[in-house]
């Protein structure tokens, strides 16, 4: 029976050691999808000239989950007759973020750029999406340093604390 027991835990401990891995192998996918987004969200209101609206249904289109679902959220609201962008987008980030692997600087990077969004011109709005681009940039290069320094760290401590909290029992 303790034999059993000890697998379990053992189990489970290797198991939450895999799923930090995970979330730290996640990050940086899902931030170069959000650059990916931004990109789209560029081209559609500069040459195309879509609205928000528009836009945001195209990107849902073609990213892959979970980051489709927010632009898909956004598009929905917006379209229902909700008329503050912000209120909309901040509103879907505070909903979204939670089922994300990216962390509180992402957000908060969304966050001012979402206050910025439908605000300028042409120019300037391409100009803010450049300046969101290149702070995510530098969050990506950040995941990625993680990524490497402690992705396999992880998945042999959650292995080994495991194995010492059986020892210690037995």
């Amino acid at each position: 029976m303790k034999w059993i027991g000890a697998l379990l835990l053992l189990s489970a401990t290797t198991w939450v050691g895999f799923e930090f891995a995970k979330k730290l192998n996640d990050r940086p996918k899902q931030i170069r999808q959000l650059k990916n987004a931004l990109q789209i969200l560029e081209a559609e209101i500069l040459y195309s000239q879509s609205p928000i609206v528009e836009a945001c249904i195209a990107i849902g289109k073609q990213l892959p989950e979970p980051i489709c679902w927010f632009f898909q959220s956004v598009s929905k609201d917006l379209s229902k007759g909700q008329s503050n962008l912000f209120e909309v987008w901040k509103k879907n980030i505070q909903r979204f973020w939670a089922i994300t692997a990216m962390e509180k600087n992402e957000k908060e990077i969304m966050l001012q750029f979402g206050r910025t969004l439908g605000q300028h011109d042409f120019t300037q709005q391409q100009k803010h999406i450049q300046l969101a681009l290149t702070h995510l940039e530098r969050e990506l290069q950040e995941a990625q340093d993680h990524q490497y320094r402690y992705g396999k760290m992880v998945k042999s401590l959650g292995f080994l604390t495991g194995l010492l909290i059986i020892l210690l029992l037995i």
